[in-house]
């Protein structure tokens, strides 16, 4: 339990970290959308394909990476190319609390609906949990919300329900780094066709690049592979949950990274967003242990 929970807590910094890199990148106009999402996902590609050996040597009798059998998953790719795809052009016409809400609210209906249309049956605890969770993220951002472009939601949304689908898909992986890594390298054909599609429109300076290769690289590759870990040991209401914190993540980067000053509604949506997480997981532990 210590394991998934300190997992779990990576990954959310780290897509946390994603946000905020990605926020700074596009909203600047350093590089463009199409731009930042091809390196963002070479980058992951390549800092895996040299962590796979790595992994290789520590797990007793598994060959060397590319000498093993293709795996991954061409799904999940496509998940993820289309979530990295649609958040990147989804920002460009949302602002940063309109497109977090519709981000999260899509992988959260995802993975509970799936979740319900398989047979799940939820606790009165975690429907709390969860009613609280979507109170304070609401409270959170609901300053600064205003009407949303058309595209820009129906991007976000698109871009939401992928990473729900990509998330649901990485419960299964019995080795999530190596899944991972070829998850990422499978979306190469994808960013080979928007490379050439968008190449006339590309345009970015150094600030742009190093923020798609730190996304890419430490808050994407290394993220993911994280999240995928931590999946083995959640539930697919859990895993919806607790991505709720991302937001209240950020917000507090903000405050550490950018000088934002904190008031008594990041505190109360905190409370109210890490208070409906820990009744989830609570009621989880409590009903795996009574079975």
């Amino acid at each position: 339990m210590l394991k998934i929970i300190l997992l779990t807590s990576l990954a959310m910094l780290a897509f946390a970290g994603n946000s905020v890199l990605s926020r700074l990148a596009l909203a600047s106009g350093s590089i463009d959308a199409a731009s930042f999402s091809s390196i963002r996902l070479l980058s992951g590609i390549i800092v895996l394909a040299i962590l796979l050996p790595v992994v290789a040597k520590v797990r007793e009798g598994e060959a060397g990476h590319f000498r093993q059998a293709f795996r991954g998953s061409y799904k999940a790719a496509a998940y993820l190319f289309i979530y990295v795809i649609g958040f990147s052009y989804a920002y460009l016409t949302l602002d940063t609390g309109v497109g977090a809400l519709i981000l999260f609210g899509s992988v959260q209906l995802t993975m509970i609906l799936i979740s319900l249309f398989a047979g799940a049956r939820f606790q009165f605890m975690e429907w709390l949990g969860l009613m609280m969770a979507v109170v304070g993220f609401v409270y959170l951002v609901f300053p600064s919300l205003t009407e949303p472009s058309l595209l820009g939601f129906v991007l976000m949304t698109i871009a939401g329900i992928a990473w729900g689908l990509y998330t649901l898909k990485g419960r299964g992986a019995e080795q999530p780094v190596r899944d991972t890594a070829y998850n990422f390298i499978k979306t190469l054909p994808m960013i080979a066709v928007l490379t050439l599609l968008t190449l006339s429109d590309a345009r970015f300076d150094s600030s742009g690049v190093m923020l798609a290769i730190a996304s890419g690289a430490i808050a994407s590759g290394l993220g993911y592979a994280i999240w995928y870990m931590a999946l083995t040991g959640l539930q697919n209401v859990q895993a919806a949950v607790v991505q709720l914190t991302v937001p209240v993540i950020a917000a507090i980067g903000g405050v550490i990274f950018a000088s934002e000053s904190i008031g008594e509604r990041l505190i109360v949506a905190s409370l109210l967003v890490l208070g409906g997480v820990l009744c989830v997981f609570l009621s989880r532990h409590r009903a795996a242990k009574t079975a």
